[in-house]
């Protein structure tokens, strides 16, 4: 399952979306593009790593920074509960936002050249039975 890029602001050069969905609103896994599943724990986990130490993004994971974060919400059951929202309102996943810092790259985002958001990092796989 990828997401789209879902929200543009031109003006500020600013994309948002999600950046992983472990579960949809529905209550189904995701296995995403590299056959992998993702821990909603974990993927809050990594959400945190990436905010606290990286926050900064390439162009296809290559080369110098190209976007700044600037938004991160990591959604769980729990913090839906705590803002009085229904579990099945959002999907769990990590909502981001990022700064383009390049017109160029921006441009390939708008466009649809880029249309999702690739996590990048490290992982220890298990085989789930």
């Amino acid at each position: 399952m990828t997401e789209p890029i879902l929200k543009f602001d031109d003006a500020k050069q600013l994309v948002f979306g999600w950046a992983s969905i472990s579960i949809t609103k529905e209550g189904e896994q995701v296995v995403d593009l590299q056959k992998d599943m993702i821990d909603p724990d974990e993927l809050e986990t990594a959400a945190y790593v990436f905010t606290l130490d990286y926050r900064e993004s390439g162009e296809m994971h290559v080369g110098e920074a190209k976007g700044r974060l600037v938004e991160s919400f990591a959604v769980t059951k729990e913090k839906l509960a705590k803002m009085g929202l229904p579990e099945d309102s959002l999907p769990q996943g990590w909502w981001v936002g990022f700064y383009i810092d390049d017109p160029v790259v921006y441009e390939k985002v708008r466009s649809g050249v880029y249309k999702m958001f690739s996590v990048q990092g490290r992982a220890v796989r298990e085989v789930v039975k």
